[in-house]
């Protein structure tokens, strides 16, 4: 294991706070932030996170605040696990603080609606707006198969760490494993980023076909067409293709389409049983990024003229209002093509 960091986790939802376990149990002295002060008590008094991971305690050297600047001072690691569509604003608030040589990471699985742009990107942008010259700052994103709850469980699970310099990926890679949580490295940021978000809303379209009442073929078949729309969208933004075949893009597409904990999966069989979109979301109780990421993936593949159908299909029902079974019959209805 590496020397203990200073990190900063910003976001106490049921990823951060199993991220945060995860850091403080490898020896780091960790920060939690979350935006709602009631929660932040709460979590302060209970030692563990009742609202969203429940039976997972606190190690003593896991402290939680609602002030980003007392997170983020002195942080050498800054972990950024907060829903994509608050993103922009909550960085923009204490970028400002950040500390030479620190590593920011992103572990949010979407896409920027209105610009298109992923969360690294959007960190990317902001610092260079601001020209704020952190020549020592380097931008990276976790990513992999990794439900919060069994990772709080410490069940075995594999994922990745991607920056441009693979050198600190090596690094962070070193942060982050343990005996139950193995990490490997990449530089293929792009690649990591667009898997993790596309899987979402593959994750969808297999959630339909489930509250549809289909079977198994049917699965099977989504996840690997699946597979191919990413594939192609990422080939399109010069993410490399073994990506796509690695924890980030098969093995996280596999657990959201199948797995019973999976958010996404259960707003596509929500909606295969005949719920409205905005009857689902007020229902639950955390984000699906999935829900907002279908329109960032349908307008950037509209935008670099990339052939995804089963990405289409999902926003016509999401956003459109079209009938789930219709969606399936277009589906399989469009025009014959070689594999």
């Amino acid at each position: 294991m590496s020397n203990f960091k200073n990190i900063a986790v910003i976001g106490s939802g049921s990823w951060g706070t199993a991220l945060s376990i995860l850091l403080s149990k490898n020896g780091h002295n960790v920060r939690l932030w979350g935006h709602k002060k009631e929660l932040i008590n709460r979590l302060l008094k209970d030692r563990e996170n009742v609202k969203y991971l429940p039976g997972a305690s606190f190690p003593k050297n896991l402290s939680v605040s609602c002030e980003l600047k007392d997170v983020i001072l002195g942080a050498s690691i800054v972990v950024m696990v907060v829903p994509s569509h608050a993103f922009r604003e909550i960085f923009s608030r204490f970028h400002s603080f950040l500390p030479n040589n620190c590593r920011l990471i992103s572990a949010v699985k979407g896409i920027e609606n209105d610009t298109l742009l992923t969360m690294t990107q959007i960190m990317e942008e902001i610092l260079k707006k601001q020209k704020i010259c952190y020549k020592t700052i380097e931008i990276g994103v976790l990513s992999g198969p990794s439900f919060a709850k069994e990772v709080a469980l410490c069940t075995p699970t594999a994922v990745t760490i991607g920056f441009k310099n693979l050198d600190t990926a090596f690094e962070i890679q070193k942060v982050f494993v343990n005996e139950y949580f193995r990490v490997y490295a990449s530089n293929d940021i792009i690649g990591l980023e667009i898997s993790s978000a596309l899987k979402n809303v593959i994750a969808i379209a297999a959630g339909v076909c489930d509250g549809l009442g289909y079977g198994l073929n049917t699965r099977a078949a989504l996840i690997t067409r699946g597979l191919a729309e990413m594939r192609r969208l990422g080939s399109c933004l010069n993410a490399e293709d073994t990506t796509f075949y690695g924890l980030s893009g098969l093995g996280d597409l596999v657990l959201t389409c199948t797995g019973d904990l999976s958010r996404n999966r259960m707003v596509g069989i929500n909606l295969g049983k005949g719920k409205k979109i905005n009857e689902i979301v007020d229902e639950m109780s955390m984000v699906a990024e999935g829900i907002k990421t279908t329109k960032s993936i349908y307008d950037l593949a509209k935008k670099h003229n990339i052939d995804t159908p089963i990405i289409e299909q999902v926003y016509n029902i999401i956003y459109k209002g079209k009938h789930c079974s219709l969606a399936v019959r277009d589906l399989l209805n469009r025009e014959l093509k070689v594999e």
